[in-house]
């Protein structure tokens, strides 16, 4: 596991790909290249054979370079680091700091994987990556970047609380598109791990993340919200968003992702066990405040309180269906 080092000196969790997965998905990237260039160069033979010795050699060596190296390049820059064969194993080419990789990054990568990959037969590459400590190639260590899983399993996967459920939904007209990959990757560790940092360093570090995202997005965070219940309602209509591209009308009918359905502790729109914005009480929900402030009893006075429950919507769990009137 490697590690991901905020400007709070706190570090987050990133999971390198393991070495077998790699050769797999350099093996797989290989076998496609090789195949277009062998193609392309039996095209050319037959194009080029009323050239002279030189003309020819020099359209083999353009076709080299163009897909041999010039081929990985481009489609590690257009498809921000997933590779066909990447793409297959799970894996991704990420920043140091968890951002996606730009061309730049893929172009030192693809160079030097000429001399470490192609003209040594991967030996340079596997040796260096056994001896580093995060599994990185010289074209990775040069680069400033990192191979790393994407599919990771369920159990294994860390859990991203809700915000609270007067935040659900709040955000629906917020412009997202401005926020990077690097940022909300950032945001989604953080708030997998606030539990496990110091309330001073957390604090600050949810400080300084949202208002990144307030910059990103143009709009200021709500005034008497906290920054890490701001977070996750931010994150909360990502998913939401994201859920509606992918599956259409039928996630709009589901509500939020995250939000105020039943949650893992099965409360119903509240709290529970490892949730860290409180649980739901007569008073309102308690959320993280600044450690040198007390903690409040109630939600802020600008925030609309949810509706109270009647006694008979108390004892049945909500099914989402409104009988007629």
């Amino acid at each position: 596991m490697s590690e991901l080092v905020t400007g709070e000196a706190v570090a987050l969790e990133l999971r390198p790909a393991k070495l077998p997965s790699r050769i797999l998905a350099v093996l797989l990237d290989l076998v496609v290249a090789v195949a277009a260039y062998v193609a392309v160069t039996i095209a050319l033979v037959a194009s080029t054979a009323a050239l002279d010795e030189a003309a020819q050699m020099a359209v083999s060596i353009a076709a080299f370079l163009l897909l041999l190296v010039g081929g990985p390049i481009a489609v590690e820059t257009l498809s921000h680091g997933r590779s066909l064969g990447k793409l297959a194993c799970g894996l991704r080419v990420v920043r140091d700091d968890g951002g996606p990789i730009r061309f730049r990054h893929a172009l030192v990568r693809g160079a030097v994987g000429v001399v470490e990959i192609l003209m040594t037969f991967g030996v340079v590459a596997c040796i260096a990556s056994l001896v580093s400590a995060r599994g990185r190639r010289l074209g990775d260590v040069f680069a400033g970047t990192l191979v790393v899983r994407e599919r990771i399993p369920a159990g294994h996967t860390s859990f991203v609380p809700p915000p609270p459920p007067w935040l659900s939904g709040r955000f629906s007209g917020l412009d997202l598109s401005g926020v990077p990959d690097g940022l909300w990757l950032a945001v989604r560790q953080y708030l997998t791990r606030m539990q496990q940092l110091d309330p001073q360093v957390g604090w600050a570090m949810a400080e300084r993340l949202a208002a990144e995202v307030a910059e990103r997005t143009g709009a200021p965070a709500p005034h008497g919200v906290p920054p890490a219940a701001f977070l996750a309602a931010v994150v909360q209509e990502r998913q939401a968003r994201e859920a509606q591209r992918a599956f259409g009308g039928a996630a709009a009918g589901a509500g939020p992702v995250g939000g105020a359905g039943v949650h893992p502790a099965g409360v119903p729109g509240g709290g529970g066990p490892g949730m860290p914005y409180g649980s739901v009480q007569a008073s309102g929900p308690v959320y993280p405040v600044a450690p040198h402030l007390s903690a409040p009893s109630a939600a802020p006075a600008n925030v609309p309180a949810p509706p109270p429950l009647r006694d008979a919507d108390a004892e049945r769990p909500a099914t989402g269906f409104a009988p007629p009137a």
